[in-house]
């Protein structure tokens, strides 16, 4: 009898956004990689004991959306088998700089025009971004920085710890898996400010607002030299996994803008960093920094899918 559900990893994504490139990343840290099996077999690879990689793309036999969420669905409702959905989007002028530097047909372009399918595949495919776990906008990633997420995040017990900061609203409860739960809501509301009140803490004119509370300054340099002095202890003491939650009234200001921050202020000084805003419905990915240099690392961007 297996002690734990074994992990399954499926991934997906837009065509030219480095799915074969995240599924070769999972097979080098020791997942079992399968490309386009069809998925009336999935559930049957998944039933094997030992870490999978699943790929799944609108060139799988017999795919559809409806059928690819239904089998994770099912999935998860076993107990031997821990599914997580993982997709690879970029923006729609880095797919068509790919597909023009390697002059690939897109596989929904019917007429040959490179936009015409990626405005086809991210209609398509658009619920199954709404339903993915992790979403890796590889826009700006270099092959290299692909790697390092995917090891992470996703890694077997390698080197490394993942480290997720999210932002959270208090009324919609404290997420369950946090390690540690830091409260904003003494500092002061953007909510009350009638040109801030519609923005996000991902806008710089909330972040400034929230900067210029008196007691922000000291409070961002406690919370930041805390966490750093403990990420190192946690990867001394083995940990694999740490999240961090911010919570404030909404889930949409002052943690927003906290979390921001410290994703920027790890990122800055090495640390890989998974940023997560519940309650905005968004994730993404803060690339650590090259120590020497303090900029990402330069590399050659993700390529089209092969």
């Amino acid at each position: 009898m297996r002690d734990q559900p074994s992990r399954l990893i499926i991934v997906t994504g837009l065509s030219g956004a480095g799915r074969n490139s995240g599924l070769r990343a999972l097979e080098d840290i020791g997942y079992e990689a399968v490309d386009n099996p069809p998925l009336a077999i999935v559930e049957t690879l998944a039933r094997v004991d030992r870490p999978l990689a699943v790929g799944i793309d609108t060139r799988t036999r017999d795919f559809s959306v409806e059928d690819v969420l239904s089998t994770i669905d099912r999935l998860r409702s076993s107990a031997s088998v821990h599914p997580e959905l993982l997709f690879l989007t970029a923006s729609p002028e880095a797919l068509q700089r790919r597909f023009s530097e390697t002059r690939r047909r897109h596989p929904l372009a019917l007429t040959g025009k490179v936009t015409e399918g990626i405005e086809a595949e991210q209609a398509l495919t658009l619920p199954l971004r709404n339903a993915a776990d992790w979403v890796i906008d590889t826009s700006q990633l270099s092959l290299t920085s692909l790697r390092q997420i995917i090891e992470q995040r996703f890694g077997l017990g390698g080197p490394g710890m993942t480290i997720t900061l999210v932002s959270f609203g208090f009324p919609s409860g404290l997420p369950q898996e946090a390690d540690l739960v830091i409260d904003t809501r003494f500092l002061r509301n953007p909510h009350y400010i009638p040109d801030l009140r519609e923005k996000t803490g991902l806008d710089p004119a909330v972040r400034t607002y929230i900067s210029e509370d008196p007691d922000f300054p000291e409070f961002y340099e406690r919370v930041g030299g805390l966490i750093e002095f403990l990420l190192p202890r946690f990867v001394r003491e083995g940990k694999k996994y740490v999240m961090i939650a911010i919570g404030c009234t909404g889930g949409k200001h002052r943690s927003v803008s906290l979390v921001e921050m410290l994703g920027t202020r790890l990122s800055d000084r090495g640390w890989g960093v998974l940023v997560e805003h519940r309650n905005l419905d968004m994730k993404s990915v803060v690339v650590p920094h090259d120590n020497a240099t303090g900029n990402a690392a330069s590399q050659p961007t993700v390529g089209v899918e092969k």
